[in-house]
């Protein structure tokens, strides 16, 4: 009988990937990039090992939302002090800083413990189509919509 076989840290090897988010549905991309950090595509997908692989998330700012979200959508921060509630929709967020309107909605889909911390480190999101990683020949993946 063949024994199972879990995946140890020093044996990963992480690929780098790029993501074109022009045109994409927020949610159903940022569920594909939480798959490739967490390495739910390798064949060595352990589940207590950062498995995963580095993502790069190109055009952030002209992500897209069906139904009414731009408007209905609130993100809410509290800043500690008293009555101090902040709140922001998904439109006024994306202009302003669309690099965490994908990194918050990938978090929301990774476990939530230090694995999970260092799993996110390595989603990097550009608003724009130029990405300073070029040296880590990072590879197109085609994300389904």
């Amino acid at each position: 009988m063949k024994t199972t076989k879990f995946a140890k840290k020093e044996e990963i090897e992480r690929k780098w990937y790029v993501v074109d988010a022009k045109d994409q549905i927020l949610g159903r991309l940022c569920s594909q990039i939480a798959s490739y950090l967490r390495g739910k595509h390798k064949p060595v997908f352990t589940p207590n090992v950062d498995t995963g692989d580095f993502v790069i998330v190109i055009n952030a700012d002209k992500i897209k939302v069906t139904g009414k979200k731009m408007t209905d959508k609130v993100y809410y921060h509290h800043t500690g002090y008293i009555g101090s509630i902040k709140a922001k929709a998904l439109k006024d967020r994306i202009k302003e800083e669309p690099e965490n309107v994908i990194r918050d909605a990938v978090w929301g889909m990774l476990p939530k413990n230090r694995l999970g911390r260092k799993m996110i480190k390595k989603l990097k999101v550009f608003s724009g189509p130029e990405h300073e990683h070029t040296a880590q020949k990072p590879e197109l993946i085609k994300i389904t919509k």
